[in-house]
């Protein structure tokens, strides 16, 4: 049975309900039977306005036909009722509903993205809610850490959410005239050092042979062969395979940066075959829906299925793949700097987090153990 996945966002000032699920012609008749449904090419998923109603016609219509996952809606829904019950006061005052909606058009010409703009105002909006009682431009730097203590600590929200309000209240505070609150003096939590999660050559290996499909053997394969990120490999158009040059052109990727990434001729030869059976028209992998691109959450199962297939025991992600590409590189002697920019991170410090799980070095290294 067909998984169907319930998610929920804004839109247009409005919160919607989206249905992702893998391309099934008898669903997708089933789906248009829901009031005002469409679909949705940004979100890669069907869409309506969210309400009990709507989610009463979806159990109806797919029940027998589909199994409902609504765990994501479940646990944002979770989310939004804690912060309401937990804020001092749950409504903004105009104010605040003011200088939110011009920071919203701010970031919007600044061209951040959708995701950064609703992350950044919902983190907002729970602190100008707890300051609801005082004008924007006298809250100062204490304000920022009684609420760490008081909001997010006291209730144990994650140093992950912290960080998001930080970067929110740095952001908003730029655009605030005669503020009191000096942004350059916000502190951040302090990051837990995790190492990446890094797969064996061998592991690699089973992954990659363990698809079937030419088309999901070539898009897992690529990702090992050049480090991408999920979002990366699915924006990929078949002009950014450049086989003369031996280079792959990565356009607008985290931070909208290009780069580009070497691709050898093995990888090469397998895209080639790919291209032969599949002829893909505007994007390098297309989805079930012609001239789209392939489904993120379907990429996500393509993985968790050659985990599978592999007999390999790890909670095995896609980006694992990234990582294990910058350490292999590492270990057999690529310079740290060419790494980073492979991967296209911004920091020199973040490309060195592969040196800690990088094991060529200390497996040269003898225990005192030995000489016991």
């Amino acid at each position: 049975m067909i998984n169907l996945i319930l998610d929920k966002t804004s839109h247009k000032g409005k919160e919607i309900l989206l249905l992702k699920f893998p391309y099934d012609k008898y669903l997708i008749e089933k789906v248009k039977r829901i009031e005002n449904i469409e679909w949705s090419n940004t979100q890669r998923a069907w869409y309506t306005v969210y309400s009990n109603q709507a989610l009463y016609q979806i159990k109806d219509i797919f029940n027998g036909y589909a199994k409902i996952d609504a765990s994501i809606l479940k646990e944002k829904l979770a989310k939004e009722k804690y912060i309401k019950t937990h804020s001092n006061h749950n409504h903004l005052t105009i104010e605040a509903i003011d200088k939110i909606e011009k920071y919203k058009h701010w970031m919007r010409s600044k061209r951040y993205s959708d995701s950064t703009i609703e992350t950044y105002t919902n983190a907002l909006q729970s602190f100008l809610k707890f300051f609801w009682q005082k004008p924007i431009t006298e809250i100062n730097n204490n304000d920022v850490i009684v609420f760490n203590n008081e909001f997010i600590l006291k209730h144990k929200l994650s140093a992950s959410y912290q960080n998001q309000v930080v970067n929110a209240i740095k952001l908003f505070f730029t655009t605030i005239k005669d503020t009191t609150i000096n942004i350059e003096v916000i502190h951040r939590p302090k990051r837990s050092k995790l190492l990446p999660n890094v797969l064996s050559k061998e592991e690699v290996k089973k992954i990659l042979d363990a698809p079937q499909n030419l088309k999901h053997k070539a898009m897992l394969s690529l990702v090992y062969a050049c480090g991408l990120r999920c979002g990366e490999i699915l924006k990929l158009k078949p002009e950014h395979v450049d086989s003369k040059r031996n280079v792959l052109i990565i356009k607008q990727a985290k931070g909208r940066k290009d780069r580009i990434a070497p691709l050898s001729n093995k990888i090469i030869d397998l895209l080639r075959s790919y291209y032969i059976s599949f002829k893909p028209k505007i994007y390098l992998f297309e989805g079930a829906i012609a001239n789209n691109p392939y489904d993120e959450r379907s990429l996500q199962n393509v993985i968790k299925q050659s985990v599978l297939k592999a007999g390999i025991k790890k909670p095995v992600t896609l980006h694992w793949l990234r990582h294990s590409y910058a350490t292999h590189l590492l270990e057999s002697g690529t310079d740290l700097r060419y790494i980073q920019e492979i991967l296209g991170h911004s920091s020199s410090r973040t490309t060195e987090i592969y040196t800690h799980v990088s094991t060529k070095s200390i497996q040269n290294i003898t225990s005192p153990f030995d000489y016991l």
